[in-house]
């Protein structure tokens, strides 16, 4: 049996208030394709299917349109669990249906019912090929009992236990299944957490699962799973030098930092009780570029993506040491009429100056766009003669800045 492995689709997210439905929907369209090419019969997605619990309806429609042209394509299983992003209430929703056609979704735990969290992938034949422990984001309040007097690292430690409890009574579930099976089957663990040892982006997205002692959940305590499918961590990766023990990350590049590396996916092949790994590239559906220096390298690469004529979203961070006020205007005349899009401006020299007044006294989150611009002024001994008309012209920018924002966010609302 094939089985695919993924996880962290966030679907319905925005990139600097930018739409990216035509990006998620061309992804899911490709993973039905290789569902069909590689011959597919198992999915595994290991948490966030959604950005938010209050995924907007067009974002659910992506979801539920796959689900049906992923089984139409020859998948005969797909076990969905939830991650911390997803609402378990809205995931689990349409669970009995979806299990009639052989879609298992797990939306939090049951103390009353671990079984639920197991399930037994069968080849066409109708026997077990696999056993899968299916456990989704594990919050605090689902495993832990709370006790007055508890100092936090108490709590800490008995949050830490919790988790590995509950993977130790589902394990030992998976197992009792795979010993009625004619011969020896693999159990595939999933999970949606932080390991000790994993790598993160930069400027990573992922929220932080747990905190203090959870951050650091070392994998010898998990259970001997013959393959453990993670998600919450963007980055494709394997842990403790196993082939066996993976991130998929995200088959999308959640921002510019995300997108300087490749996305993939994780393609098991079971035999028996063997597992063979391979990744799968994942192409990119929206080219995104940071271009990052001084004021000719800015320039000079922009001209270079323009040049490109293909659609790009593009990101601009200028850390020269020349002052350069009209920043936006000239970077906006370079890509004016391109397929070049720029979705970020951001002036770290600008933002410097700003700070160096007042830096122990404010941050630059303390102040609005007016503040910001009134200490700009200021630190550059702007005359009061010439303020007003550099304060009307400025109004005018940041209106017309808003007004872009807010026809965005009704378009979203009105999807």
């Amino acid at each position: 049996m094939k089985i695919l492995h993924t996880s962290d689709w966030h679907l319905g997210k925005m990139l600097y208030q930018q739409r990216r439905h035509d990006e998620f929907k061309c992804f899911l369209d490709w993973l039905v394709k290789t569902i069909a090419q590689r011959k597919i019969e198992a999915l595994l997605i290991a948490g966030d299917v959604f950005n938010t619990t209050t995924p907007s309806p067009s974002s659910q429609t992506l979801y539920y349109d796959f689900l049906k042209e992923a089984l139409a394509a020859g998948c005969r299983h797909i076990v969905v669990t939830a991650g911390n992003h997803d609402s378990p209430t809205l995931l689990t929703a349409p669970k009995a249906l979806l299990k009639s056609f052989n879609v298992h979704v797990v939306g939090g735990i049951n103390d009353e019912n671990v079984e639920d969290e197991v399930v037994v992938l069968t080849g066409q034949s109708g026997s077990p090929v696999a056993v899968v422990c299916a456990v989704p984001y594990l919050r605090d309040r689902d495993i832990r009992s709370v006790q007055a007097g508890e100092s936090v690292e108490d709590k800490e430690v008995k949050l830490a236990d919790a988790v590995f409890a509950h993977y130790d009574k589902v394990f030992q579930i998976a197992k009792e299944k795979t010993e009625t099976a004619d011969q020896p089957i693999p159990v595939i663990g999933m999970g949606h957490l932080f390991i000790r040892g994993s790598s993160t982006y930069k400027n990573n997205d992922e929220r932080d699962l747990y905190v203090g002692a959870l951050e650091q959940l070392p994998l010898d305590r998990f259970p001997a799973f013959d393959y453990f499918a993670l998600g919450h961590l963007h980055m494709p990766q394997k842990l403790g030098g196993k082939d066996t023990v993976r991130y998929s990350g995200s088959p999308v590049a959640m921002n510019f930092d995300e997108a300087r590396f490749e996305k993939s996916v994780v393609e098991l092949d079971v035999t028996d009780s063997d597992i063979n790994v391979e990744l799968i590239p994942v192409p990119v559906f929206q080219k995104l570029c940071q271009v990052k220096g001084n004021r000719e390298a800015i320039l000079q690469e922009l001209k270079a993506l323009v040049a490109q004529n293909t659609s790009i979203w593009a990101e601009v961070v200028y850390d020269g040491e020349e002052i350069i006020p009209n920043l936006l205007e000239l970077v906006q005349s370079v890509v004016k009429g391109s397929a070049v899009e720029l979705l970020r401006v951001q002036n770290k020299r600008l933002i410097r100056e700003v700070m160096k007044e007042g830096a122990t006294q404010k941050s630059l989150d303390d102040l609005n766009v007016f503040d910001v611009f009134e200490k700009c002024l200021t630190q550059k001994a702007v005359p009061e003669t010439d303020r007003d008309e550099l304060r009307a012209k400025y109004r005018e920018v940041v209106d017309e800045v808003l007004s872009q924002s807010e026809e965005k966010a009704d378009a979203v609302k009105g999807e």
